[in-house]
């Protein structure tokens, strides 16, 4: 897979989280709905499975968008 411009990646995980996470929540909630009624305890760790698991195939998506850009000063060492 070719690595993705930081622009790029920048849009799809806006995308991802505008779009594909609500889809997402529906579909967490009909699984969890279709297991019926759990301990609550089990269904606090099916909700925390399926909460956490949305995010494991975007990881690469997501990492680094967060942080400041670099500016080419700041490469140099001479960041005034």
């Amino acid at each position: 897979m070719p690595k993705l411009s930081r622009t790029v990646r920048r849009r799809l995980s806006l995308a991802i989280l505008l779009v594909g996470l609500p889809v997402y929540v529906v579909v967490a909630v009909e699984i969890a709905g279709r297991l019926g009624r759990l301990p609550a305890a089990l269904e606090f760790a099916v909700y925390a499975i399926l909460g956490v698991a949305w995010i494991l195939p975007f990881k690469a998506v997501f990492r680094g968008i967060g942080r400041a850009e670099e500016k080419s000063a700041d490469r140099r060492g001479d960041a005034s």
